[in-house]
């Protein structure tokens, strides 16, 4: 049975999409079997797999809406070598449908359910807001993987999200757990990111991921080519962290396995 993570921060720039193209390669690297659900309007994590937003004939729409089977939607062939089922702007249209469907939360969870199997991880990019689409995805999922960058007001938000988290996961599905959080566009010679940095770790523990992703010009560049950092530049340092990080997060799970 998969893992179902949600990629979920309600501040925007912080490296969420690149997380999420990222850590699907990089897990689709180690021969897991990976399924990325691109649930942001914005389309950019389905661009970033070398799939057109504007040529898909299938989205998350139909998924949410239309109760087209899965097995249509779903794109096998992606530069990151995982599955995608893409986004665009038509998702804009699901979150207004949505609120005339019975059980609108959870029409994702039953959607995916019958492919779980197939699959060992599946990664849910949310939009950068908490709207009916990031409520289907953290319904759906088994956890949390919270990105953020090491900045002032980074702390005061993502303790806000983390709260948001357990409120949500008290009304639509109890099961939900925080993965990790994530440092993301790290630079170590900042003061202030070291600080902040600190103050996670202090407030969050062991939730904190020991993998750190830095700041890294080829990790911005590989999403204009259509592929993952590790297929644009796999000596870089952003390719090294993920992968790094789909080592750290299989980890993990052995250990609460076993």
């Amino acid at each position: 049975m998969a893992r179902v993570i949600s990629i979920a921060n309600q501040k925007g720039g912080v490296g969420k999409t690149t997380t999420a193209v990222n850590v699907a390669a990089s897990m689709a690297a180690t021969k897991r079997k990976v399924l990325l659900i691109d649930l942001d309007p914005q389309g950019n994590a389905t661009m970033g797999s070398g799939v057109d937003k504007y040529d898909v004939e299938n989205t998350c729409y139909e998924l949410l809406i239309e109760d087209i089977p899965i097995d249509d939607i779903i794109i096998t062939e992606t530069s990151g070598k995982y599955h995608l089922i893409a986004g665009n702007a038509d998702i804009t249209a699901a979150e207004i449908k949505l609120m005339e469907v019975f059980a609108r939360e959870l029409r994702l969870r039953n959607a995916i359910e019958s492919i779980q199997d197939k699959y060992d991880y599946i990664f849910i990019d949310c939009p950068p807001s908490l709207n009916q689409l990031t409520v289907n995805a953290l319904a759906a999922s088994d956890s949390v993987l919270v990105p953020m960058q090491c900045e002032y007001y980074a702390l005061e938000g993502v303790t806000a999200l983390m709260d948001t988290i357990e409120k949500l996961a008290s009304v639509v599905n109890p099961e939900l757990k925080i993965e990790g959080v994530l440092r993301t566009m790290y630079d170590p010679r900042n003061r202030l990111a070291n600080d902040v940095s600190e103050q996670l770790k202090r407030h969050f523990g062991d939730q904190v991921y020991r993998t750190v992703i830095p700041r890294n010009v080829r990790l911005a560049e590989a999403p204009s080519h259509g592929v993952p950092a590790m297929y644009y530049d796999k000596s870089s340092t952003g390719a090294k962290s993920y992968l790094a990080l789909a080592g750290e997060i299989l980890r993990r799970r052995k250990k609460e396995s076993t």
